[in-house]
């Protein structure tokens, strides 16, 4: 069985390759290398002792993603991570987010619902739910407005997939809102490598603990939780992986009654700024630079998944703990500014 991994060469991409590639699939990664390595097969390669095959795509050229197709026509699943993700930068290039992760799902589902058969996994995000009315999330909460070009990428995708499944019913896709991925491997072969300043929490506590980064800035310490600092469920990245190909694995084996289902795929247990600090410094032994400063603009209280479907239904659950994830973060960190 072949599947295609869109994105397959960045932080959770391929963490994703690697449990595919364990699990005994044959893995074609499609990455167009703007926002990964692509030394990054090194490390896939040395984990799993076999090296995906490569292709270097830019997805938004419709007549490179039906070529790939039709030299690929044993493709059976895609797990679709190619998009991109910084909130900021979506506010101020709306239309650049629009085109690169609304058009590459559109392509990529119009040559699946050719097939006679496909499954299709999409990297969405509990960015879909912005500040929930009730804590945990389940995935019956509403879908607010979203806040950034990007939080509406994901939900226009989503919806999307559905439309699409409605009419297509050789499709089967699931889409997992993923909450607060972090990091790396235990085998600190692959991690996450953000280009320039990190637009997540973790590696930039990482990147301030070599001294990369001077500081840490806490963006507000008066919110109504227990410490005045946001919460959210940070879930180690090789968990999230492993969601997927149960995930893919329920798709293939089409037990569900479905053709479309969501998942939540978090920790179920939320953990505020100033304790995901205090778990670097736990086991880095190293006290962090950071400084308490006004509230950020966009940013919601509290947000943390209530998992029981993806428990219950894929009968997959995150075993890592955010101190575990933390210090494999942070070996990963120290590798990659000694290399």
């Amino acid at each position: 069985m072949k599947i295609l991994v869109t994105g397959g060469l960045g932080f959770i991409g391929s963490h994703t390759v690697v449990e595919l590639q364990n699990e005994g699939l044959e893995v074609v990664i499609i990455d167009d290398c703007s926002n990964a390595d692509e030394k990054v097969l090194e490390g896939i390669q040395t984990i799993t002792g076999k090296r995906p095959l490569f292709e270097k795509i830019d997805l938004r050229d419709k007549s490179m993603v039906e070529s790939f197709f039709a030299r690929h026509q044993d493709v059976v699943g895609v797990i679709h991570f190619a998009a991109s993700k910084a909130v900021g930068e979506s506010v101020v290039k709306p239309l650049l987010y629009y085109e690169n992760n609304i058009g590459t799902l559109v392509y990529i589902l119009q040559a699946l619902s050719q097939k006679q058969r496909a499954s299709f996994i999409f990297s969405s995000s509990c960015t879909v739910y912005g500040q929930a009315d009730e804590m945990p999330i389940t995935e019956d909460a509403p879908v607010k407005a979203a806040e950034s070009p990007y939080g509406n990428t994901k939900q226009i995708g989503e919806e999307i997939i559905a439309d699409t499944c409605k009419v297509t019913p050789s499709l089967n896709a699931i889409a997992l809102r993923y909450f607060n991925p972090m990091g790396a491997h235990p085998s600190v072969e692959i991690g996450e490598l953000p280009i320039g300043v990190p637009q997540n929490l973790v590696p930039f506590i990482t990147q301030t603990g070599m001294g990369i980064r001077e500081q840490l800035a806490v963006f507000g310490d008066d919110y109504p939780t227990e410490d005045g600092t946001c919460i959210r469920d940070y879930i180690h990245v090789v968990d999230l992986a492993k969601a997927h190909v149960v995930a893919l694995q329920r798709l293939l084996q089409a037990k569900n009654e479905e053709n479309y289902e969501v998942f939540n795929v978090g920790t179920g247990k939320g953990s505020s700024v100033l304790e995901v600090i205090q778990s670097f410094e736990r086991v880095s032994g190293e006290k962090l630079n950071y400084k308490i400063v006004d509230r950020r603009v966009g940013d919601i209280v509290s947000a943390y998944a209530n998992t029981k479907k993806a428990n219950q239904v894929l009968g997959w659950k995150a075993e890592s703990t955010l101190d575990e994830a933390m210090k494999s973060a942070w070996d990963w960190e120290k590798k990659v500014r000694k290399a």
